[in-house]
């Protein structure tokens, strides 16, 4: 009686939520049975009632434990529970042809149609996990360069730079190649692969070119969309790359759109699959302020902006998509070869002539104008920095150690969950509950929590002290990624590069 009465549950959830039809109800039904080795029906009693939108991870909790009780899962991992949650959440959605054409019926309306009705259905579905999200810690923090956003992700492991640089230029052998490729709809997933049977994936048109939009398991921000290549091809910085953005924002006019860049270090956690991330929400670089303006000398309808922002960016500003991305093109190929000795600024290194500087763009519409902000990198590692000059130094590592990619270079910090626990730790200890030294765990944290604990007055509220500071943090790791320093000295060579357009 128990698992039919959850079975009954859930399809109705379904139902409510728009995931399946009335119409579809037994067959819906059926299949839950079938995953759950359930072979007779016990109607339930009436008055059910369906869990309310993003409750629903507790009667799959529910489910799951039948399954265990079932032997049906071979431990009570998290592993193996979404494997076997995220198969319970297919069987309430219909296929990728009707979900598509849905998709496509909706956007004839409007895009803004197109992508609330998805946006709905990735996370009724559970394929965006909106219970594991709600645990993040997020706060803002008044920087001098605006109001920048700060997570504390509870959802996924830290990764490390050195391990992202052995995944990008890895050739597995294994299937999926990655977890962007289009093989990953519907796919079962294994121990060391998610499970994406609940994946839906919207085809795009970019430049001619299949693409497939779908949107982040683990959002960081609102309606975090994935813009995926349909083929398995590298990350890669071109013309091209400004083209599709703009493509998308086109068509797209209400999301931003941006890549992260080609190299390590400088680049995402995934270099393996060309993509991009967008979304509806607007980031404190997107409101920064321009310190320089000029008018493109190639093309005169192009308005370029150097920002009041840590890193580099510069914003171009235009009618026509076409002449924003004749001046981007530009700009690339002269920063490609851009060399600046004086901030440390080298194009090529070694005998291999081994390249350092590329770019991560990202695209947007306002009022009508399309705007493209390209954000210089620069990848070059030293004796002193060896993860990289223009990355977090070594004596930010205890809060970030991670590349800067395109989320954190827009004003976002995407920080680890083992600073959950710590930052409860020192707000005890600057509330006098608790003694710093008793904690050896938190060694890495010492000279910073020292020198912070002196600004303490000892009256403020401890956590939104201790937050404050790790913003403060999160503020000096884009100081530190920026190429040219909001230093004069840095304007200066800035302006330098620019006076070439």
């Amino acid at each position: 009686m128990r698992v039919c009465t959850a079975i009954a549950r859930l399809v109705e959830y379904g139902i409510e939520q728009q995931l399946c039809l009335p119409s579809d109800a037994m067959y819906v039904r059926h299949r839950l049975m079938a995953l759950l080795k359930q072979d007779s029906w016990f109607e339930p009693n009436a008055g059910l009632v369906a869990p309310a939108f993003g409750g629903v991870q507790g009667l799959l909790d529910e489910l799951l434990a039948c399954a265990l009780e079932r032997n049906l899962l071979p431990n009570d991992g998290i592993t193996q529970k979404d494997l076997f949650d995220t198969a319970l959440m297919d069987c309430l959605l219909p296929p990728p042809s009707v979900a598509q054409r849905a998709f496509a019926d909706d956007f004839a309306q409007s895009p803004v149609q197109a992508t609330d009705a998805y946006y709905h259905q990735s996370r009724a579905s559970n394929y965006v996990r909106v219970a594991r999200i709600a645990k993040n810690l997020t706060w803002v923090y008044d920087s001098p360069f605006g109001v920048l956003d700060v997570t504390v992700n509870l959802s996924k492991p830290e990764k490390d730079p050195k391990a992202i640089i052995a995944e990008g230029a890895s050739k597995s052998e294994a299937y999926p190649l990655c977890l962007l490729c289009r093989e990953n709809e519907g796919y079962a997933g294994r121990v060391n692969h998610p499970a994406r049977q609940n994946l839906r994936l919207m085809p795009l048109n970019l430049c001619d070119e299949p693409w497939f939009l779908q949107y982040s398991p683990y959002e960081y921000y609102t309606e975090h969309c994935i813009v995926l290549k349909a083929t398995h091809e590298p990350m890669s910085i071109s013309k091209q790359t400004f083209a599709r953005l703009l493509s998308f924002v086109e068509q797209f006019p209400h999301y931003f759109v941006g890549s992260n860049a080609d190299l390590p270090i400088v680049g995402g956690s995934i270099l393996s699959h060309d993509h991009f991330q967008g979304g509806r929400y607007e980031f404190a670089m997107a409101n920064a302020q321009p310190l320089h303006s000029q008018v493109s000398s190639q093309q005169p309808d192009v308005t370029m902006h150097l920002l009041h922002w840590p890193m580099s960016v510069v914003r171009l500003v235009g009618e026509h998509a076409a002449s924003v991305l004749s001046v981007a093109d530009d700009v690339l190929r002269r920063w490609r070869a851009y060399s600046d000795a004086s901030v440390e600024v080298l194009a090529f290194s070694g005998e291999e002539h081994t390249p350092h500087n590329t770019i991560t763009p990202i695209a947007r519409q306002r009022n009508g104008l399309f705007e493209l902000d390209l954000v210089l990198r620069n990848n070059r590692t030293s004796a002193e920095h060896p993860l990289g000059i223009f990355h977090p130094h070594e004596e930010l590592h205890h809060i970030k150690k991670e590349n800067i990619g395109l989320i954190e270079v827009m004003g976002l910090a995407v920080l680890p969950d083992r600073l959950a626990a710590s930052m409860a730790i020192m707000q005890r200890c600057l509330e006098g509950q608790a003694q710093f030294n008793d904690y050896p765990e938190l060694s890495a944290h010492a000279a910073w929590f020292a020198a912070v604990a002196k600004e303490y007055d000892g009256h403020s509220d401890a956590q939104t002290f201790v937050r404050a500071q790790v913003g403060r943090v999160f503020e000096q790791v884009l100081v530190h990624a920026g190429v040219f320093k909001q230093t004069d000295a840095g304007i200066t060579a800035f302006k330098q590069f620019l006076s070439d357009f």
